[in-house]
């Protein structure tokens, strides 16, 4: 699977975790809010892991602002980028990260937030709620598409440059379906459920939150052009834009400007 040509990776460094955390959830919102400008709604994808959880947890405290209260909550659908197979309310599940740090502090519309089912669901096995949640997404895409609009898509990024659940040299990597069911996975939980590249590459605009000085090699490697079976963050790209966006320790192997 090659890059996607069109655009060169934006890459934004901030001094640390916590001003990566700021500035990524004020972008997030001015996003959003452009997005509903133009089109009425927003759409996002969420990530859990430190970084996602810390900037929803800005973004709630932006949202309680009056300056700041520039998005309708009430027109932004929710979706997530993986999610582990584990029971409903299991802590493992980025979806309770969310619901606790952001989304039960908005006034959301329940009909557009899209939680990735969990192993308590009705679904016996992943590959079951897989092709559900990949039901969910075509019935709201435009006819003849398999994704709906996505705004933003937000991404984390392992140690070893995995991204969502897609690790290096794993069947997803190379699985061309929108959503994919992982099994074996070399970070518990195992058993997850995850977009695969397909529906990472349809969003508009993708943005990796990478912290720590630990990824430090994985996101050089990654803009440097590396394989992305070997390096699945590699191929994380945006249909039009895609931006890394890193504190100081995870951006201290970039070359030199």
């Amino acid at each position: 699977m090659s890059q996607q040509e069109g655009h060169t990776p934006d890459v934004v460094v901030l001094t640390d975790a916590d001003q990566l955390a700021r500035s990524v959830a004020s972008a997030l919102v001015a996003r959003l809010a452009a997005a509903q400008a133009v089109h009425g709604t927003a759409s996002v994808v969420l990530t859990g892991g430190g970084v996602g959880t810390a900037v929803l947890e800005r973004v709630a405290a932006l949202a309680a602002e009056p300056e700041h209260a520039v998005v309708d909550w009430a027109a932004v659908d929710v979706w997530w980028g993986d999610e582990r197979f584990v029971p409903v309310g299991h802590p493992d599940r980025n979806e309770l990260g969310a619901r606790e740090s952001l989304l039960s502090k908005v006034a959301l519309d329940p009909e557009r937030v899209h939680p990735i089912p969990s192993s308590d669901a009705g679904f016996d096995e992943p590959e079951e709620a897989a092709t559900w949640y990949a039901e969910q997404l075509a019935a709201v895409a435009a006819e003849g598409e398999s994704m709906p609009r996505i705004d933003v898509l937000l991404l984390g990024m392992g140690p070893e440059g995995h991204v969502a659940s897609i690790f290096p040299e794993s069947p997803a990597v190379t699985d061309d379906r929108p959503v994919v069911a992982v099994r074996d996975c070399p970070k518990p939980p195992p058993t997850r459920v995850s977009l695969g590249f397909s529906a990472i590459t349809a969003a508009e605009e993708v943005w990796l939150l990478v912290s720590g000085e630990g990824k430090a090699e994985a996101v050089a490697r990654a803009l440097s052009g590396a394989d992305p079976v070997q390096l699945p963050a590699a191929g994380a790209r945006g249909k039009r834009a895609t931006r890394w966006l890193l504190d100081a320790a995870a951006a201290s192997r970039l070359p030199r400007a």
